[in-house]
């Protein structure tokens, strides 16, 4: 079965055989699958240099198993122009769409949201490192958010678990792995504000300003805490790998 053309990007690649890869694919209606791409690492072959992430492609391929044949990749533009932190958060981006998402199930609004995600961090140009970084964690907060969101992980931000009524900007909650947010006056690594709870709810990351960076870094806290039971014990190895070169409170 020839599949009609798809938006989508590269996710992972690695060599299989002698000119051949396998390629994990994002894409727009088929979701996350993986593919191969038949002599494209071949010195002839144009797909060796049009399957790397970040570029936005048209794809086709074919085949009813788990392993699809690609036959057929355009570049719709360029890749986009990571670099430096904004590139290492996309990796990171990838890793995690690669690690909790269903693989051959459609996820077209997580695509837009992985689109936006990447797009705004390839505008994640400064004169310093400090100020890319200050753009970069937005970005990657609110795709977090919106992948627990697609991942059915439902918490009320709005109100107390325990009482139901509205969370007050200043009240502190306990937060509770499948209840939700609980005001209480205990202080540890699961309390969080009512004014970073109702961020977490707008997703309004980008409208932050210097004196509420604390808000991003509840933020780090909650889904990293949210994200756990998807990614299991296995570290992320985009974590592993830059963490020797990405600032020490980057991801």
């Amino acid at each position: 079965m020839i599949e009609a053309w798809q938006r989508g990007f590269v996710l992972h690649r690695r060599p299989y055989n002698e000119t051949s890869l396998l390629v994990d694919l994002f894409t727009e209606e088929g979701g996350r699958l993986t593919v191969l791409a038949k002599g494209a690492r071949a010195k002839r072959s144009a797909l060796k240099s049009l399957l790397q992430p970040f570029t936005p492609l048209l794809l086709r391929w074919s085949g009813k198993g788990d392993l699809k044949i690609l036959t057929k990749a355009e570049a719709i533009s360029l890749a986009l122009p990571l670099a430096h932190t904004a590139l290492y958060s996309a990796f990171y981006i990838n890793e995690l769409v690669c690690r909790v998402i269903e693989n051959e199930t459609p996820y077209p609004q997580l695509f837009q949201d992985y689109l936006h995600c990447l797009t705004a961090l390839a505008t994640c140009h400064a004169s310093n490192e400090s100020a890319v970084q200050t753009s970069v964690e937005p970005c990657l907060r609110k795709f977090e958010f919106q992948l627990l969101q697609t991942l059915g992980y439902g918490v009320d931000f709005l109100h107390c678990a325990g009482s139901g009524l509205p969370v007050e900007p200043q009240m502190s909650y306990q937060y509770r792995a499948e209840q939700g947010f609980i005001a209480s006056l205990l202080k540890n690594n699961q309390t969080f504000y009512g004014d970073e709870l109702l961020i977490f709810a707008s997703l309004a990351f980008d409208k932050l300003g210097t004196e509420q960076k604390h808000i991003l870094q509840a933020a780090k806290r909650f889904t990293r805490m949210a994200l756990k039971p998807y990614l299991g014990s296995q570290p992320l190895k985009s974590r592993e790998l830059f963490q020797g070169i990405l600032p020490g409170n980057m991801k």
